[in-house]
């Protein structure tokens, strides 16, 4: 127990050695925010703009007005959309839409449900196989067959696109050192920064529309493929690659024979969360137009119509868990033929494939001559009671549960979030940024308060600093949630496997599900309001949070967990005095990713009554006159997110360093009075 007391000392004196200049800082902020409450605190109004903001409308304007005479986009650009946009319509002409002179697309709703039924079955197993036909007749019955398949088109297109990019760059960056450490850090960047932002951007070059909603939905499902695909390369053992090297085998031939055979199940995975990432972007490119699913639950969102948000919310949550299951079924059974030497045979393979593809063939010809096979039947349509019962259930809640759901909202929003955003946007600019540079310096690094420094000058530049304040206090608020829930749920998940086998299935659910759909129930419980995005948000970053907590505490060592048990601590003792300040580095790592994450809500937020930056950026969608407004907000995004992932980053840098210090000093010290004992 003396060595479980030395190492747990050690982590804890060395981790929050700082803690109390950060309070003294602090301190010294509500002092001056008392004293000079009000002066300095740049304040816009919702419809007022800054000359840099009529800059930005006036220049995309005039890329607009160049789009058809400028050599970059006659040559370039005009090009690129064109390609996006005919892929995007050509499949849809296939499962959505009339075309080529049909009143219906090439493949009805019967040949789409056993197309996807037979890759289902051939790729996976009879039980996928059966999931996605329910799931794909559940389009139909739910009335969203056509807006199901155009997000689907969407989704396909896209993902072929990514792994058309990616896979061939992941295998680059297994097989490159120096690639893999160019490549990392853009990667980085383009997971870390939130979905919404480069959606602005993205229509000054691409017009609103497919093109625009491809290139957004690709920029967010890339990263995925090319990380998962060099990971496959690189885990290739080099014992492997050495008996094949001695057996005269070429870098091209080792590829294709031996690294990509053993990274194909890794790689299946990196397509799985392609298709995830794909289809979470596809929905929530209905801001700028995209097809699908996610228009209808934006008009729902807008008007306020919970049922048939909702409606189409399950649709999304049924598509994201076959496309889901369907491609970790193949993946498991790559890996199961490989470990069963592939002893089934040849002919039995070929006989079943050649049944399973003339019976989906079948299908596909009768919904292509017949129309009942191409139009999903109307009577089968029950939508209207799905859309009807959810308005009944959301009522319900509302009139029963107000008591309790104000409660809740009143408590945190006057508790935390009223107090946040006062002390942040009632301070001197120069206050807040004083503060905030003192404060990345005392938790990260020099580099950390330098990035802070150029981040809040540039939102003051940008002249939007009151309105990122606001933004900043709801990240704040939703990312102490996110926290509070991650120590306590993975807590328990690292110290119960029960708790783990239980627990996680929800989490991969809640982090695959696109972040439209969080919003309906929540919506339907508090209205449209700052609180609903707050929930929106840690609901939809908790998950990451909790899972890093318990990996935290379930990498801490057993030796040590069974030390402190023999020598009679309780759980509260065990859990509060070793495990937690050893796995220190974890919470603060899942405070990064929590508070990174709960940034990219912003934006979705700003459609249930957030407002500040996430309401800019939507009103520059729909509003000609603030489209260079909505352009700096989208900035000014950026700009935060990086400014607290540096800060998050070099925090959890120093975190590692002193735990490592102290378990390295706790070791030391263990030894010593060992060797004193002895």
């Amino acid at each position: 127990m003396a060595a479980v007391n030395v190492v747990a000392a050690r982590v804890a004196a060395r981790l929050p050695a700082r803690a109390p200049l950060v309070l003294a800082v602090l301190a010294a902020w509500v002092l001056g925010w008392v004293l000079l409450r009000g002066r300095d605190t740049l304040q816009l109004g919702g419809a007022e703009l800054t000359s840099l903001h009529t800059s930005l409308g006036d220049g995309m304007d005039a890329v607009d007005a160049g789009r058809d005479s400028n050599p970059f986009f006659l040559y370039f650009v005009n090009y690129i959309r064109l390609f996006l946009d005919e892929a995007v319509t050509f499949v849809q002409a296939l499962i959505s839409q009339p075309s080529f002179g049909r009143p219906v697309p090439v493949l009805g709703w019967l040949g789409v449900v056993g197309l996807a039924t037979a890759v289902a079955f051939l790729y996976g197993n009879r039980k996928v196989a059966l999931l996605t036909a329910a799931g794909f007749l559940s389009f139909g019955v739910l009335g969203l067959w056509q807006e199901s398949m155009d997000t689907l088109a969407l989704t396909l297109t896209a993902v072929t696109l990514s792994l058309a990019v990616g896979i061939p760059l992941g295998v680059w960056a297994g097989l490159s050192d120096r690639f893999h450490r160019l490549v990392t850090p853009v990667l980085d960047f383009m997971q870390t920064m939130p979905t919404f932002v480069y959606l602005a951007p993205l229509t000054l070059f691409f017009l609103i529309g497919p093109a625009s909603a491809t290139v957004a939905t690709m920029i967010y499902a890339i990263p995925p493929a090319i990380r998962i695909t060099a990971h496959g390369i690189r885990q290739v053992s080099a014992e492997t690659l050495e008996a094949s090297a001695s057996l005269g085998v070429t870098r091209v031939q080792a590829l294709r024979h031996v690294r990509l055979p053993m990274a194909k199940q890794t790689i299946i995975v990196g397509v799985n969360q392609t298709i995830m990432a794909a289809l979470s972007m596809a929905t929530i490119a209905a801001l700028i137009d995209a097809p699908g699913l996610g228009k209808t639950v934006l008009k729902a969102l807008q008007t306020l119509d919970v049922g048939t948000a909702f409606n189409a919310g399950l649709a999304i949550v049924v598509m994201a868990v076959v496309l889901d299951r369907a491609t970790s079924a193949a993946s498991r059974r790559v890996e199961a033929e490989r470990r069963a030497g592939r002893r089934r045979t040849v002919r039995g393979r070929r006989l079943e494939v050649a049944g399973v593809l003339g019976v989906a063939a079948v299908l596909g010809y009768l919904s292509y001559t017949y129309v009942w096979a191409a139009e999903f039947p109307a009577q089968a349509n029950l939508g209207f009671a799905v859309r009807g019962a959810a308005d009944a259930a959301s009522l319900w809640v509302q009139d029963s549960l107000v008591t309790y759901t104000d409660a809740v909202k009143n408590g945190l929003t006057n508790g935390l979030l009223n107090p946040f955003e006062a002390l942040l946007t009632g301070s001197p600019w120069w206050l807040v940024a004083a503060v905030a540079v003192a404060v990345a310096l005392l938790v990260g690094s020099v580099r950390a308060a330098l990035v802070t420094t150029a981040g809040l000058l540039a939102l003051v530049l940008l002249g939007l600093w009151q309105d990122s304040m606001v933004t900043l206090a709801s990240t704040l608020v939703a990312t102490i949630l996110v926290m509070v829930l991650g120590v306590i749920v993975g807590v328990w998940m690292g110290r119960s496997d029960r708790a783990d086998t239980l627990l996680r299935p929800v989490l991969d659910a809640g982090q695959t599900m696109p972040a439209f759909v969080y919003l309906v129930p929540i919506l339907g419980l508090f209205g449209p309001t700052r609180f609903t995005a707050i929930i929106a948000a840690v609901v939809f970053a908790a998950p990451i949070a909790i899972k890093l907590v318990a990996e935290g505490i379930r990498r801490v060592s057993a030796t040590t967990v069974e030390a402190a048990t023999s020598a009679g601590a309780s759980t509260w003792q065990l859990i509060s005095k070793v495990q937690l300040p050893m796995a220190r580095s974890a919470l603060t790592l899942a405070a990064s990713q929590g508070l990174i994450y709960v940034l990219s809500m912003v934006v979705v937020g700003g459609l249930v009554g957030a407002g500040a930056l996430g309401y800019d950026v939507v009103a520059g969608f729909s509003q000609h006159q603030l489209r260079g407004k909505g352009l700096a907000a989208g900035l000014a995004i950026v700009v935060l997110g990086i400014v607290l992932d540096r800060v998050m980053r070099a925090a959890t840098e120093r975190a590692d360093a002193a735990a490592h210090g102290a378990l390295h000093g706790g070791s030391q010290g263990g030894s010593q009075g060992g060797s004193h004992d002895r």
